[in-house]
């Protein structure tokens, strides 16, 4: 507003109008009726076109993507107060998040694996212990969490958010660490009167086995099945086929057998082999606690001199190296044509910058690949990297029939 009316000669009035322009939710700032009476201003006032020019189009870009500061004070506050849980509680944290799904810029697989690697214990869906949400349970004595506790933590709120039913009260103000459970909710089509209704039954008694939780909670065919396949009924019948032969031959009580007990052989059930258990997870939760699924193709990743994600930033800045990873989002901001890229492996996550040649040239599998192999420079400043990217390929293929998405901004 000030370079309005001392540089172009606006008074205070069109000067506020200028601002009510630059709106940030606008995508082209809606400036343009303004480009002409400060050009013309600043040019009676004696600057130069081509400076004049640059002035508007610092503006324009400006009105694209800026926000008052009373707007970035209150961001800066939130990224604050997010930045100190997550360093000090992660766990609840992590939590928090998952339970706030389907929101932000990264999916539950990424927040799980980035909470794994900060030291969090992430144990799995169970129909014995999971609550309807993601929850914290007792893990072993740490130092205090907070002065009083838990209790007195500035997040904490009893019977919510952050605590499991199965901790008990001197555990809960007991200096303690906890791990994270993964909540029933995140079973893909678990219905939520099946959530419901099993919660009750095993708040009656634990279950005994899978005819016990078919019996007692009375759950349909399709959510027996949903939680099989999520491998939620590990705990009662062992491995995923188990599970789904149990839950196939499980009977609903009848007046004459009010508790069905049916005892058939299952020797010739084979444990699934542990790439089919990581598609399945990942089927079913969107996400797995065994092994990420590049820690099973390294050997043939790193035979094409693709390095981890974790190895890149030994690479010298300007040289040339190959990463590859699952494409977890990709995000053109603004009215921008470069388009920015995240790639994650089992070691971390590799930044990657598309240029519009680059683009262009190469737009399939820029824009279909589910696992990506790029070739490119390394730009290494402070301690921040990313790979220009130079050749892309789609080794999608690779993945069989393993269900991974992308969330692509635009």
């Amino acid at each position: 507003m000030k370079l309005a009316v001392v540089a172009a000669g606006f008074t205070p009035g069109e000067a506020d109008e200028l601002r009510r322009s630059m709106a940030a939710w606008r995508r082209k700032g809606g400036l343009e009726k303004f480009e002409q009476k400060l050009m013309l201003g600043m040019r009676e006032r004696g600057y130069a076109e081509a400076f004049a020019r640059r002035i508007f189009q610092q503006i324009q870009g400006f009105g694209e993507y800026g926000f008052p500061e009373s707007h970035s004070a209150s961001f800066a506050l939130l990224a604050y107060v997010s930045a100190w849980l997550k360093h000090y509680y992660p766990a609840a944290f992590t939590c928090a998040l998952l339970n706030s799904q389907p929101m932000g810029f990264y999916a539950p697989s990424q927040l799980v694996q980035d909470a794994r690697r900060h030291g969090v214990e992430v144990r799995p869906v169970d129909v014995r212990y999971s609550d309807a949400d993601c929850s914290l349970e007792g893990k072993s004595p740490q130092p205090p969490l907070a002065k009083g506790g838990l209790s007195d933590s500035p997040f904490f709120e009893k019977g919510r958010l952050f605590i499991s039913p199965s901790l008990s009260k001197g555990e809960v103000h007991g200096d303690f660490f906890f791990a994270l459970r993964l909540g029933l909710r995140m079973v893909k089509g678990l219905s939520t009167a099946g959530i419901e209704v099993l919660l009750a039954a095993r708040r009656t008694a634990p279950f005994e086995d899978v005819q016990d939780l078919t019996t007692r909670a009375v759950l349909n065919k399709k959510d027996l099945k949903n939680l099989a396949a999520a491998d939620a009924l590990q705990g009662l019948a062992g491995h995923r086929h188990r599970a789904w032969w149990q839950v196939g031959g499980a009977e609903k009580p009848l007046p004459i057998f009010p508790n069905p007990r049916f005892v058939e052989p299952e020797a010739l059930l084979r444990k699934p082999i542990e790439a089919e258990d990581i598609g399945a997870d990942y089927a079913s939760l969107g996400l797995s606690l065994r092994r990420h699924p590049l820690a099973l193709l390294r050997e043939r990743l790193a035979a094409l001199g693709i390095r981890r994600a974790s190895e890149l930033g030994s690479v010298r800045n300007g040289a040339i190296a190959k990463a590859a990873g699952l494409v977890i989002n990709r995000q053109r901001p603004g009215s921008g044509e470069i388009i920015f890229i995240t790639l994650e492996d089992e070691s971390g996550h590799v930044n990657v910058i598309v240029r519009p040649p680059i683009a262009a040239a190469q737009r399939a599998p820029l824009l279909e690949s589910r696992l990506l192999m790029v070739s490119g420079v390394v730009q290494q400043e402070h301690n921040v990297l990313h790979l220009i990217a130079g050749k892309l390929k789609d080794l999608s293929a690779w993945l069989g029939d393993l269900t991974t998405h992308s969330r692509d901004f635009h």
